[in-house]
């Protein structure tokens, strides 16, 4: 069975965003705000499989390769085990 739930106070920036978000993936704002509540709650199947995290995907291979060897030139040290810290 189906029911319709109506939000009636709405602040301008989400509702922007909303407006924003639907465009931009080419669904209505319905859709998107069913979207939205059935992956908050996870009743969509996405959320009932394994998850795959995207939250650094914009600075995956960022890095040119000179920049990747500066950094693990930097970080080398903390690789070593101090063997006194563990007696």
């Amino acid at each position: 069975m189906s029911r319709s739930i109506m939000i009636q106070i709405l602040d301008d920036a989400t509702a922007d965003w909303i407006a924003r978000e639907a465009e931009r993936r080419g669904i209505s704002e319905q859709t998107l705000i069913l979207e939205l509540i059935r992956k908050g709650i996870g009743t969509d199947r996405e959320s009932q499989e394994l998850q795959t995290y995207h939250d650094l995907d914009s600075l995956a291979g960022t890095w040119s390769d000179e920049e990747a060897k500066q950094f693990l030139d930097a970080t080398a040290d903390f690789e070593q085990v101090d063997e006194k810290l563990w007696r």
